[in-house]
């Protein structure tokens, strides 16, 4: 079970890792390197996220968008250094409790 929410939670950082990437280079004007690390950490996310246990891609990513959402508050946090609101919090609780019932089938199989 652990090892499951891991995995959603690595998909995470790489893909926002990788996404931040492109962002940084096209709205912040950084140098043609940071499109490579984007690429490579892109690649990452979707090979992380073959290794979550479910019969079904929709369902993976359907579960992976409420982590998704919590990764990058946290991202928004502690990269960008901005707080969050009470509307942050409340949207990714909502969001988490999404996907951890979507998400409870597959860890009650393992």
């Amino acid at each position: 079970m652990l090892g499951e929410i891991l995995f959603y939670i690595a998909a995470g950082f790489f893909e926002i890792l990788g996404c931040f990437m492109f962002w940084e280079y096209f709205k912040n004007d950084k140098p043609t390197w940071y499109l490579g690390v984007g690429i490579i950490s892109l690649i990452l996310f979707a090979s992380v996220l073959t290794r979550v246990e479910s019969e079904f891609a929709g369902r993976a990513y359907a579960a992976y968008g409420g982590i998704y959402i919590i990764c990058s508050l946290l991202w928004l946090n502690f990269v960008e250094k901005q707080a969050f609101t009470r509307y942050d919090l409340l949207g990714s609780l909502i969001a988490l409790i999404g996907a951890i019932i979507i998400i409870y089938p597959n860890l009650l199989k393992t």
